[in-house]
Order: C-alpha cells, then sequence, then structure tokens
C-alpha cells in the first residue's frame, strides 16, 4: 500500500499548508486522509498550540493557528475588559480567600478539628463521601463562565490547549513539572524547618483524619476539581486577559503568584511551599499555551498526596 506523505511549509502572509515532499505523487483526485489521521512521527512536528484540521475541498491538511491575544487600544472595549477581568477574579478569589482566612483563624485560635474529609452526614460514609463531593464542586463554578468569556473574544478551548490530554504533549510535561515543583520545595523547606522547629503552630496541617481507603476517591475528585479551577481561572483567563491588556509576561506571573498564595494563607508559612510549583505551572502556559499541562501536573501531584496520605 502506497501512503501519500505531507509535510508544512511557511507560505508569507498566509497560514501554514500541508503539501506532498519534493518528488511524491500528488494525492489522487478526491482522496481524503482517514478519520483520526495525523502525520507520522518522523514527520516536522507542528508548531506549540497549532492543530490539524482538514482543509476544505482539497486533499491538503493545514495547521490552524491559535488566536494570538489582542493587545486592547484604550477606549470603551479596553476599560470593559478590564472590568470583566476584576469581576471573574474577585467571584474566584472571593470565597477562596475567605475560606482560607477562616481556616487560618481556626488554626491560630485552636478552634475545631480541621480535616481535608469534614463529617457532613454521621455514620454513613459513604453517602458522606458523594455529599462532599457534589459540596466541593461550586469550588469550580466560575471556570465555565470564565472558559466563555475567553471563547467570545477569540480564545476557544483548542487555543488555549485545553481538551482531551495526551501523554506525550500533556501528561508526560505535566509530570515533569509536578517533579520540578517538588524538588524546588525541598530547598524552602530545609530553610523554614529551623524556624518551625520551635515554633509549629506557624504552620497548619490539615489531616485526612480517620477515613476508609475508598475516600481516595473523594481525594483524586477534590483534586481534580481543584486543579481545573485554579488552572482556568489563574493560567488560562488571567494569563490570557492580561497579555491583551499589554501586561509583560514578568508583572503577569508577579501577579499570578501573589493571588496563587492567596488562598493558601491558612497554611500558615507552609504557603511559601506553593511558590515554586505556581511558578513553573505559569511559565509552562506562557511558553507553550497548552492549559493541558499545569491542569495534568496540579491534578498528578494533589492526586498522589492525597493517595499517600489516606493510604498510608
Amino acid at each position: 500500500m502506497h501512503v501519500i506523505g505531507l509535510k508544512f511549509d511557511p507560505m508569507p502572509q498566509s497560514d501554514w499548508l500541508w503539501r506532498s515532499p519534493p518528488n511524491w505523487p500528488d494525492p489522487p483526485v478526491g482522496w481524503r486522509p482517514p478519520a483520526g489521521w495525523r502525520p507520522p512521527p518522523e514527520w516536522p512536528a507542528a508548531p506549540d498550540g497549532w492543530s490539524f484540521r482538514q482543509a476544505a475541498g482539497i486533499a491538503d491538511w493545514e495547521l490552524e493557528r491559535p488566536t494570538a491575544p489582542v493587545v486592547l487600544a484604550d477606549g470603551p472595549a479596553r476599560q470593559n475588559l478590564v472590568w470583566e477581568t476584576r469581576f471573574v477574579m474577585v467571584a474566584f478569589l472571593l470565597p477562596a480567600v475567605s475560606s482560607a482566612a477562616l481556616l487560618l483563624a481556626q488554626h491560630v485560635s485552636g478552634v475545631g478539628n480541621i480535616t481535608r474529609f469534614p463529617v457532613v452526614i454521621a455514620g454513613h460514609p459513604v453517602t458522606n463521601m458523594v455529599v462532599g463531593i457534589l459540596r466541593y464542586l461550586p469550588v469550580a463554578a466560575v471556570a465555565p463562565l470564565a472558559l466563555l468569556l475567553l471563547a467570545r473574544t477569540g480564545q476557544s478551548s483548542s487555543v488555549l490547549g485545553l481538551g482531551i490530554p495526551r501523554f506525550k504533549q500533556d501528561i508526560w510535561p505535566g509530570l515533569g513539572l509536578a517533579a520540578m515543583s517538588f524538588g524546588a520545595e525541598i530547598p524552602v523547606a530545609i530553610v523554614l524547618s529551623p524556624l518551625l522547629a520551635h515554633n509549629s503552630t506557624m504552620v497548619n496541617k490539615i489531616s485526612v483524619g480517620d477515613v476508609p481507603s475508598y475516600y481516595v476517591i473523594w481525594g483524586i475528585a477534590m483534586s481534580a476539581i481543584t486543579a481545573i479551577a485554579e488552572e482556568v481561572l489563574v493560567n488560562g483567563y488571567l494569563m490570557t486577559r492580561l497579555n491583551q491588556l499589554g501586561w509583560t509576561p514578568r508583572s503577569a506571573l508577579i501577579l499570578s503568584l501573589g493571588l496563587r498564595t492567596s488562598y493558601h494563607v491558612y497554611y500558615g508559612l507552609g504557603f511559601l511551599l506553593t511558590i515554586p510549583f505556581g511558578y513553573f505551572v505559569t511559565r509552562s502556559f506562557q511558553k507553550h499555551r497548552r492549559l493541558n499541562r499545569p491542569i495534568a501536573a496540579h491534578f498528578l501531584s494533589d492526586a498522589v498526596l492525597f493517595t499517600i496520605a489516606i493510604l498510608a
């Protein structure tokens, strides 16, 4: 069976188009690649953020260029986008920061036994798990709204690199981000350890409590909800909007790290350990524009920690 080969060549002032390599026969008239067809591994890789689509009416495949954020000029459109960004982030941050501050106050005052898996329905652990997962879902309530608002300005899910994760493009890099973050947290923990040895109350260690092993399901669900909510809002939405508003990557990175730490203050000084992770996943999105990678890194990191804490 003869296989038709295609490659991409840059076309000035136009999109990229997949054409037959030199000295290769053109595809038969009316030929179309089969459903699910992708170029083989030995062909040049598509640039980051681009995706394949079949060009209408021809036997070529073209690369779909992601919609680049447009810096808005001064005027009503820019001002509306500024206020939209503020409202969306307040809607996301206000409940999270308020909850974090309350947990920190409870820890400092010594009130209550704070656990990751609170008892909502006593005596029915399975029902309590299901209700607990449903109770946690509002954490991600603003994420669909943020994605809709981005889509209205041209940044669809495919442009953001959000969709069904692929192992080589998303999961494997996500594992790398999680590993780098963990490695960077070790020096921070070493620096903090002498201080915490004399005042352990400066760190709030929230336990999982004595729960059944199947509560791993609850932990995994919480990991997925948290990863999607935080990365969609802090990376996908905020980084895109700040880019559109003309912020420099460094300024946007600093703001994002400040916002991430704000809703982790319930850890006490332990919130400093969240900074390396926030740095790596934000830089990853700024560079590659693939939201799947930060989500994968966040989910894998939290899910592993939950699993170890519950089963250990």
